[in-house]
């Protein structure tokens, strides 16, 4: 049997810096983009169960505010990912 593997061009995996808490909260500090860089996350303003509607997929979207400018930031299936802009 064939799988076609379907590569989503605004849906980018990006590494991400996080901190586990004792009572179970997961927390990014900051991630690094496809070229490299490491942007800090400044502070995290929503954490709630939403899909990507621009890039699909379903998880927990983090709304962060990143050098001034807010940003979803998404984890899905133990792995973290962004919308391409």
């Amino acid at each position: 049997m064939n799988t076609i593997t379907y590569e989503n061009p605004n849906k980018i995996y990006v590494t991400v810096k996080a901190i586990f808490f004792p009572e179970g909260l997961l927390r990014p500090i900051s991630l690094i983009w496809e070229d490299g860089r490491e942007y800090m996350i400044d502070k995290v303003l929503d954490i709630r169960r939403a899909a990507s509607l621009k890039a699909g997929g379903t998880g927990l979207r983090y709304t962060c505010r990143i050098a001034n400018k807010e940003t979803y930031l998404f984890f899905e299936e133990g792995r973290w990912f962004m919308e391409r802009k």
